[in-house]
């Protein structure tokens, strides 16, 4: 099969289950293709985890499944080293992130320094316990959920952890025709434990491979570096975009190629990305230059209007 049909049967399997969010899901593809790691938010309720059980179900790969907890330690995580008796030396048990595709359910309801400990996992692929190094898939991938901030019982995510994070991705509430077909056929329930993988994850990763491929104008990647300069000279600002920022940008861009079957990124690739992509990694002031609080997507949604997009 080639990778075009493999990837539009990969997305209509998961919409067979989240209805509605087309958006959403590609953007999770785009990800996936380019080997990155996603953080899905919003409210209770909307789809975050279906989504990520659907993607996992639709990929012959190992799967794995974390509920963040206040009280769960690194250790529950990564794993730890068991005294055996019958060879008199400590053996490593893995840990739940020995998985190719991982699920984190509800990342910021757990401690900051157990949130740390899914860092080397994330960026590296790997993870180092008692001084030995112990590798993760390939593919390895965090399909990561989140509650708003505002919700009782949430930290907050330390910015070096959100840089790790490819995208992040908003479901919100289905549309009225969109809600209507889920009260009336619960895909949930009656659709996802019947899900099949239609790729492998040999299939997978020759299609990442491709990603690397994709051809990109070098107007393209002066765009990118006009939208990071840009986040770093900006007043409301005090983090700008960082060059892995900039890199996960340019990567995305060129998933998105490939998942509409083309061998080049165009500038509305970037610019349709962009916001997903970058908007979590910067921070800004407690007040703008007028006086009224901002969030940084919204500061980020000014600059890219005044970045001249490439033609």
């Amino acid at each position: 099969m080639e990778c075009a049909q493999m990837l539009a049967a990969l997305r209509h399997n998961v919409e067979s289950v989240v209805l509605g969010k087309e958006d959403v899901i590609r953007q999770v593809l785009v990800a996936l293709l380019a080997r990155g790691h996603v953080l899905l938010e919003d409210v209770p309720g909307v789809g975050k985890t279906i989504l990520a059980r659907a993607m996992a179900r639709s990929i012959d790969c190992t799967f794995s499944r974390i509920q963040l907890t206040p009280d769960l330690l690194p250790s529950d995580i990564l794993g730890v080293s068991v005294y055996d008796s019958n060879v008199g030396q400590f053996t490593f048990r893995p840990g739940p992130i020995f998985a190719q595709i991982v699920l984190v359910d509800e990342i910021n309801r757990t401690t900051p320094r157990t949130q740390s400990a899914l860092l080397e996992a994330m960026n590296e692929s790997q993870v180092t316990a008692d001084g030995k190094t112990y590798p993760l898939g390939p593919p390895f991938m965090v399909l990561a959920t989140q509650n708003p901030y505002e919700f009782e019982g949430t930290y907050f995510l330390p910015e070096n952890q959100l840089d790790r994070f490819m995208l992040r991705a908003r479901i919100g509430y289905p549309s009225k025709e969109a809600e209507r077909e889920i009260l009336r056929i619960q895909p949930a329930r009656t659709r996802l434990a019947q899900l099949r993988p239609v790729m492998s994850a040999a299939e997978l990763m020759a299609m990442q491979e491709t990603v690397l491929a994709v051809k990109m104008d070098d107007a393209i990647v002066d765009y990118i570096l006009a939208i990071a300069e840009a986040t770093r000279r900006n007043e409301d600002l005090t983090v700008g975009l960082s060059p892995r920022g900039s890199l996960a940008l340019m990567q995305a861009a060129r998933a998105a190629a490939v998942l509409e079957g083309r061998d080049f990124a165009t500038p509305d690739d970037v610019k349709e990305l962009a916001i997903s992509v970058c908007a979590h990694r910067l921070l800004t002031k407690s007040l703008t230059q007028e006086g009224s609080s901002a969030t940084a997507e919204a500061v980020f949604r000014q600059i890219l209007k005044t970045i001249p997009v490439p033609q």
